[in-house]
């Protein structure tokens, strides 16, 4: 076969393996620098490099596993150059007054939320569910590069120690000594909230969306735990406790005459809400993301992403008639 066909075919074989694997593949950049916006470069970053380098392709390994493996590398070259990324609650302790000024800070790496609307594979859809949620992928942030890489590595893709060694470029010990490491690291920052079943979580979101937009702070007091936390992207002030989120809820969040809309959907396996606000024309507008935790029965956490592109990211449209 003339070597043109012969590469055309390998092109052919990497843009259908890619096509199928892209899903994932954004997952697991996302899982390695906690943002959607730069997992999809990495991701356009992978095909290229990938592209350029398919008739060096020798089949030593699967062409998902070399997939995988550019893409991994390409992540850690951009992750070198850039500060970890963050939420509120990782910045400091949360505030008792519900009246403290809240301020935006562009000068800090902020984490993203990952739309489950980006995942079109339903099977990667139940590794999300554990292996993107909002306080595993904040945990992760605190791990050096190469710890999150070679853990992500094993305990998401179930690399062998040989595998990751090749990826990384160094020896099995040194694998193993950065998964024992990245291990205790993860387990002292991770949080063990227990997750209801699909159909309770989305009852509570419910229950939670007619309380905001009726502005009941009592209702929305009888879905969430006593400790429950309330976080803004970009903003580094956040409260924890009922006796400080319901106060700065009904003085702060909840518009003077009404008209704030929360349309249902889900991100980082989790349930999330896509907030609208009537503009001076009295036009709903997108205006970001909630990420709401759950654990047991009630909400523990929720986290809003200002932005009209997180809410358009997760298949929500950009505003209401």
């Amino acid at each position: 076969m003339p070597s043109e066909a012969i590469s055309l075919t390998r092109n052919v074989r990497l843009r259908d393996e890619f096509d199928s694997l892209r899903p994932a593949l954004v997952a697991h950049c996302y899982r390695m620098t906690g943002s959607y916006e730069d997992a999809e470069d990495v991701v356009q970053e992978t095909y290229l490099r990938a592209a350029r380098g398919m008739d060096a392709f020798e089949g030593r390994s699967s062409l998902k596993t070399w997939l995988y493996r550019i893409a991994t590398n390409t992540c850690i070259t951009e992750l070198n150059h850039r500060s970890r990324r963050v939420l509120p609650a990782g910045l400091g302790a949360p505030s008792s007054d519900p009246d403290t000024r809240v301020f935006g800070d562009a000068s800090l790496a902020w984490l993203e939320p990952l739309p489950d609307a980006v995942l079109d594979d339903p099977g990667e859809v139940v590794v999300l569910r554990e292996s993107v949620r909002l306080a595993l992928i904040a945990a992760l942030q605190y791990l050096p590069v190469r710890q999150r890489a070679a853990l992500l590595l094993r305990e998401v893709l179930s690399w062998s120690a040989a595998e990751i060694a090749e990826t990384l470029g160094i020896s099995v010990p040194a694998v193993k000594s950065l998964l024992q490491r990245a291990r205790k690291r993860l387990d002292e920052r991770e949080s063990h909230d227990q997750p209801p079943g699909r159909e309770v979580e989305r009852a509570l979101l419910d229950r939670y969306i007619a309380a905001f937009e009726a502005q009941d702070a009592a209702a929305i007091r009888a879905v969430i735990h006593d400790d429950f936390s309330l976080e803004a992207v970009p903003h580094p002030v956040w409260f924890k406790g009922v006796n400080v989120c319901l106060p700065f809820l009904e003085r702060r969040a909840f518009p003077a005459g009404g008209g704030v809309r929360l349309l249902p959907t889900r991100a980082n396996g989790q349930p999330a809400a896509g907030s609208y606000r009537p503009d001076a024309a009295g036009v709903l507008r997108a205006d970001g993301l909630w990420v709401f935790t759950t654990n047991g029965d009630r909400i523990s956490r929720a986290v809003k992403f200002h932005g009209l592109r997180h809410v358009t990211a997760a298949g929500l449209p950009a505003r209401l008639s």
